[in-house]
């Protein structure tokens, strides 16, 4: 379970305080499918620096499997984010020379785990996200750009993440790779991963059960996605 506690966010500038969260508040059962969306300066990048326990809330809490991330140190934060979040980002940040497998072992190396269970961990992480496993050796820069994002999708998932994070995950891709790669989150979720995405794409959020909308840092609406429950 996943649940924001009426979270604000602000920040300072010299004297001058400006609010960007204003008092959120939702939870995402295990296994729901969530797209968070807004136009430009709803909050939403502010809000998925929170939930990826990459920034700290003002005010209000933030708990996942009843770990309270609302106020961690920044060390406590890398490592709650090691065993708790995976994360999809727009840009892949996979390491251009390194191969496939190594960059999706490169969390479980941090992580202190052996050669070989890594390997094998990396691997099922790999089939798990739909990649061919005739590309595990190829260089991360030798792939397509769909291929890029299935073994970003991989990498997230290899620690086996409580919440799979997923920021603009088709924003660098034509629409055709898009709608493989999230083919490919449709596949995870419905293996019971949890999945929030992040984008400012309606054709995008389409693809959640729920779609949850902000703007100028409130919740205005928080809706089941009733065409893909009935699918």
């Amino acid at each position: 379970m996943i649940e924001c506690r009426n979270i604000t966010k602000s920040y300072r500038n010299g004297g001058e305080e400006t609010p960007v969260l204003k008092g959120i508040s939702f939870t995402v059962k295990d296994g729901e499918y969530v797209a968070i969306m807004g136009p430009s300066g709803s909050g939403k990048s502010t809000l998925m620096h929170i939930l990826g326990a990459l920034d700290t809330p003002t005010s209000g809490q933030y708990l996942i499997d009843d770990h309270d991330a609302s106020s961690l140190t920044p060390d406590e934060s890398a490592d709650f984010r090691m065993k708790k979040i995976g994360f999809v980002f727009q840009a892949f940040n996979l390491l251009p020379r390194a191969t496939v497998l190594r960059n999706v072992a490169l969390p479980l190396i941090y992580a202190g785990v052996e050669k070989t269970k890594r390997e094998e961990m990396a691997k099922n992480a790999l089939k798990a996200a739909g990649m061919d496993e005739s590309r595990f050796s190829h260089l991360s820069n030798q792939i397509s750009g769909g291929q890029m994002q299935r073994v970003a999708i991989a990498r997230a998932l290899v620690n086996n993440p409580t919440l799979l994070l997923a920021d603009e995950p088709t924003g660098n891709l034509d629409s055709k790779t898009g709608e493989i790669v999230l083919a490919t989150l449709e596949k995870l979720n419905a293996e019971g991963r949890t999945i929030i995405m992040i984008t400012h794409e309606p054709d995008v959020a389409a693809h959640a059960k729920r779609i949850i909308m902000l703007r100028d840092g409130l919740i205005v609406s928080d809706e089941i996605n009733k065409k893909r429950i009935k699918s």
